[in-house]
């Protein structure tokens, strides 16, 4: 039995990792200090006796003893990372050297949930982890974005210096149930706004792509990922390679929908991406991960969930 600390734990891809960790068998301990988290989302763990919540913020230390330590905490939206940039940042950095402190401590590995975002407005298509990116450091994203390739320059620093067992994952858009319905992403606006019979906002001329990743394919990446040899550290990008344009995004979700809202145009926000496609040729061929789950039928669970919640 692995003692594992997975911080975010209650935020969505975190939860949905917290559950797969204690059916196979983990003594988890969930962290989540509650600003994009829900405690709704890890109620059903409740009780279990392989399961344990902490309200914890992870810009300050923590001293626990576990194996290994999936670091997820930090807001992943924009409406959510931009609130407050300068507490994204130190998220981002600060936890960064908490945990890896923590790791160091008691010898555990540790996986850091990058992002796609390093990769910025990328010049270079699709983005392999070769590419250094394209990143406005002053940008209003920029709190996540530097945040982030930050956090992977310490990782990178405590591996060389201190031969820490690190791993780094790259997450491209990832959407599934226990999103936040107002969390201003993509997916979830589009379906909330057509199972509300609203208009679907989509920015700019809706010709951006992006690449959609059902969070059940996310977690089995993580997981293989920090299964891997010492010697493999990433960074690794773990995403779904299916290039689909936001105005088709939207158009599918109205079909499946099954309602009659129509699209409207606005300004695109700042330093919004044009295209966004993971190379997952290194994770296909080390980790043997590909996704399963369709775009389609990922958004049909998704409906579902968000239905579900609007009718409660």
């Amino acid at each position: 039995m692995n003692k594992v600390l997975v911080t975010g734990g209650a935020g969505f891809i975190g939860s949905h990792l917290c559950d797969r960790l204690v059916r196979r068998g983990d003594d988890v301990l969930c962290v989540d200090n509650y600003f994009t988290g829900t405690k709704s989302n890890v109620a059903h763990l409740i009780g279990n006796p392989l399961f344990e919540s902490m309200r914890h913020d992870v810009t300050f230390p923590l001293y626990v003893e576990v194996d290994e330590i999936y670091n997820l905490a930090c807001p992943a939206s924009p409406v959510h990372y931009q609130f407050d940039p300068v507490q994204t940042t130190k998220t981002s950095v600060h936890g960064a050297i908490n945990m890896l402190g923590l790791a160091k401590r008691v010898k555990a590995r540790i996986l850091q949930a990058s992002t796609s975002e390093v990769y910025g407005d990328p010049e270079v298509h699709p983005q392999s982890e070769s590419y250094w990116g394209r990143v406005n450091p002053i940008g209003v994203r920029s709190c996540y974005n530097e945040g982030k390739r930050c956090a992977e320059t310490l990782f990178f620093d405590y591996w060389r210096q201190y031969r820490l067992g690190i791993k780094v994952a790259r997450i491209f858009n990832t959407y599934g149930p226990r999103m936040d319905m107002k969390d201003g992403r993509v997916v979830s606006n589009f379906v909330v706004q057509a199972l509300k019979g609203e208009p679907l906002t989509v920015f700019g001329d809706g010709q951006q792509t992006r690449s959609f990743c059902y969070v059940d394919d996310m977690v089995d990446g993580l997981m293989r990922l920090m299964e891997t040899p010492p010697d493999f550290t990433g960074p690794v990008n773990i995403g779904d390679p299916t290039e689909i344009t936001i105005l088709e995004l939207a158009e599918t979700i109205v079909r499946l929908v099954g309602g009659t809202s129509r699209i409207e145009f606005g300004p695109r926000p700042p330093d919004d991406p044009c295209r966004r496609r993971p190379d997952i040729g290194l994770v296909r061929d080390q980790l043997g991960w590909t996704p399963t789950v369709t775009l389609e039928d990922g958004l049909k669970e998704t409906i579902a969930y968000f239905r579900g919640i609007l009718r409660a």
